[in-house]
């Protein structure tokens, strides 16, 4: 059977959390109150990198913020994001590392703790079928409620909804040969401590820490 590979998205596929920039674009460009939503968005920001975000709390502020717009409106000013942020982003070895997986015939799929709706575009452009992320809440309507469904997609989060999605195919992680996962954060050793091929990437001084002490592979795809 052919290999399974998971990528975590923010600073490890892309250089940015592009949680943290949809923030600041929506400050930028005026959309939000600029003061006060940019120093929310930089305190949970600060939190997430000491490891100390409460994934819930940041995920009820981030889809509040998006309920208060049309979906519409929002579609739009997304396709702006990655024009402007997103894509100059896009960087070289990882569209390489992503292409060696799929040229190979691996099951691919990004992991990300941010939700789908900054970040189903971002796999597209990657080209990227599968996506596991926290997922809105959407009416009848398509609009967003503001609402998590489910867990958050973070630390065992990430356990949880990956083996739900394998499962959904009929399938488990032991049914892989070697199973990948590229991350950049302490956040996701949960998951990176059972696949079969954890590899720290663009690691943080933290996962730098814990890689090199139990003899992880560390690889950096932007500053080489």
């Amino acid at each position: 059977m052919k290999n399974l590979a998971l990528f975590d998205l923010d600073h490890t596929l892309i250089p940015i959390d592009s949680d943290y920039e949809w923030g600041q674009f929506l400050a930028r460009t005026g959309v939000v109150d600029p003061d006060a939503f940019a120093k929310r968005n930089a305190e949970f920001f600060a939190q997430y990198q000491a490891g100390t975000l409460d994934p819930a709390e940041y995920l009820e502020f981030a889809l509040g913020t998006l309920a208060q717009f049309p979906r519409a409106q929002l579609d739009a000013w997304h396709q702006d994001f990655m024009q402007q942020v997103v894509q100059p982003a896009m960087l070289p070895p990882a569209h390489a590392l992503l292409k060696k997986h799929q040229d190979a015939g691996d099951l691919v799929a990004i992991v990300t703790a941010t939700n789908r709706f900054v970040t189903a575009p971002i796999a597209q452009a990657f080209g990227v079928e599968h996506l596991i992320a926290a997922e809105p809440e959407f009416t009848e309507n398509g609009e967003l409620t503001g609402k998590l469904l489910g867990i958050p997609t973070s630390g065992t989060g990430k356990i949880t909804h990956t083996k739900a999605w394998l499962a959904a195919r009929g399938l488990a992680l032991d049914d892989f040969q070697r199973s990948y996962f590229y991350s950049d954060s302490q956040n996701d050793i949960p998951l990176l401590s059972i696949v079969t091929d954890p590899i720290a990437t663009n690691p943080n001084a933290l996962l730098t820490a814990h890689a090199q002490a139990h003899g992880w592979p560390i690889i950096n795809l932007f500053n080489d």
